[in-house]
């Protein structure tokens, strides 16, 4: 009798994402890992986390080719899946919003749900499909869940009601000046969108979560910021991204005041920096240039109120600027 194999899962991993987990060794790993939890839809688990939320992660690339990360409020419910391959998203348009200029019908999305409550998070890219200004869709491309690893705890409560436009002008800087440098300082999180574009088949977009000690990124005196890359899942979607297409949009959030930071540039990735020697848990660093910074007082309608004992004990066991220079 005549036996049939089953064909082999197709990879779900480009080129800039072997690259990395090359230099790591992991790519067989990854090879076997990746088709299984790499998902062309949504499973019951996670269409039912995105409901609970009252804010999402979004990451959208502006037709100048800038991406953008931002965060963006409503209350639970304004993000429902009525099917596996579907995500709705219930938010008006927000013209201060940067990233809205990526958003429009047939455009390329990453997303990310994350609870600060627990610590659960889910990634999705896909096509948005928009009718009205109120909402849109994402068909999805990929789904899957993330490690709770550096993610600080922290309680929701809004601060008005979603929707309504922040009473603060949105400001364009030319360059970080000090309140934003301060923000920087303080963060222990910040979110970062980044894309490729495939030989065939439409741009991918990822937005993701970074978190460590206060302080962990580093502002130099000429603006450029140092992100020291700590060991994770090793699927690399972002610094994969980042390594066939160094451009990348961040976000900082000042959780107190409802503040965003946005800002679009490009990345430098290091391997081999001497600082890594000195800094406890960093595998890698990036440096991030910055060449458009948007600041949006109040924008997020939301107070994110640090929880006791809401540090991660991941990042509790990652080093400082400060330690590192001392070594």
């Amino acid at each position: 009798m005549e036996i049939l194999e089953k064909p082999a899962a197709a990879s779900p991993w480009h080129a800039g994402e072997l690259a990395l987990q090359r230099s790591v060794g992991v790519v067989e790993r990854m090879a076997e890992i990746g088709p299984r939890v790499i998902r062309d839809h949504l499973i019951d688990q996670h269409r039912a986390f995105y409901p609970l939320l009252p804010f999402v992660v979004l990451g959208a690339v502006d037709p100048e080719g800038r991406p953008w990360a931002s965060l963006r409020a409503g209350r639970p419910g304004f993000l429902q899946s009525p099917d596996p391959q579907t995500l709705q998203v219930r938010l008006p348009r927000d013209a201060g919003d940067p990233a809205e200029r990526g958003m429009n019908d047939g455009d390329s999305i990453g997303l990310l749900g994350i609870d600060p409550r627990n610590r659960r998070r889910n990634r999705l890219n896909g096509m948005l499909r928009r009718s009205s200004d109120q909402g849109f869709e994402i068909g999805v491309v990929h789904s899957y869940g993330n490690c709770p690893q550096y993610i600080q705890l922290r309680e929701p409560a809004f601060s008005r009601e979603p929707g309504t436009p922040s009473p603060q002008p949105v400001r364009v800087l030319n360059s970080l000046d000090d309140a934003a440098r301060a923000l920087i300082a303080a963060a222990d999180t910040f979110f970062v969108a980044s894309y490729h574009r495939p030989a065939a088949g439409p741009m991918q977009v990822d937005v993701s979560h970074r978190g460590g000690k206060a302080g962990f990124v580093r502002v130099g005196d000429d603006g450029v910021l140092t992100v020291p890359d700590f060991p994770g899942n090793r699927f690399f979607n972002t610094l994969g991204n980042l390594h066939l297409n160094p451009r990348a949009g961040l976000v900082f959030v000042d959780f107190a005041s409802g503040d965003l930071l946005q800002l679009s540039g490009t990345v430098e990735i290091l391997l081999d920096a001497p600082e890594l020697a000195t800094f406890q848990g960093a595998e890698r660093l990036w440096r991030f240039t910055p060449e458009r910074i948007v600041r949006r007082p109040q924008a997020l309608p939301l107070r994110l109120e640090f929880q006791p004992d809401g540090w991660s004990p991941n990042a509790l066991m990652t080093g400082s600027w400060e330690a590192s220079a001392r070594r």
